[in-house]
């Protein structure tokens, strides 16, 4: 049986790697921005030069939030809420075939798999997750 101090060090380890994809997806947004707005825009989203921004911040705040454990359950929820439209938007697999289908229907399933995680973290209860290693 794990005691507090090792779940808490697991608990933030998972909460690294659940963040890790957020930040680089901001990375890569930022790096690339024109040609994501421009991918945005082809997929029909209205505004895509203001709504980029928008994607950037939910989940540059989301991950931020999960890594520091502070409003840990709000930012999983938020970036669940984030995840499903943009699931469905970007990696509708349905509508390809051949290799596009493959390399979507794994996306969708990662972003499935993510949200899988960031629900559990929302429904630990308010004293099951340390925020962080320092108030040990």
């Amino acid at each position: 049986m794990m005691n507090t101090n090792q779940r808490n060090i697991l608990q933030l380890i998972a909460r690294i790697l659940l963040s890790s994809i957020f930040f680089v997806s901001v990375i890569s947004k930022i790096t690339g921005l024109e040609g994501t707005i421009q991918f945005m825009a082809a997929k029909g989203i209205p505004l895509p030069s203001i709504l980029i921004w928008g994607a950037i911040i939910t989940e540059f705040v989301g991950a931020l939030a999960l890594i520091t454990g502070y409003k840990m359950k709000e930012a999983a929820t938020l970036l669940v809420l984030f995840l499903v439209p943009a699931t469905f938007l970007f990696h509708n697999f349905w509508t390809m075939e051949g290799q596009q289908f493959q390399m979507q229907m794994m996306s969708f399933m990662k972003n499935i798999s993510i949200m899988g995680g960031l629900l559990l973290l929302a429904s630990f209860p308010e004293n099951h997750v340390e925020p962080t290693l320092q108030q040990q």
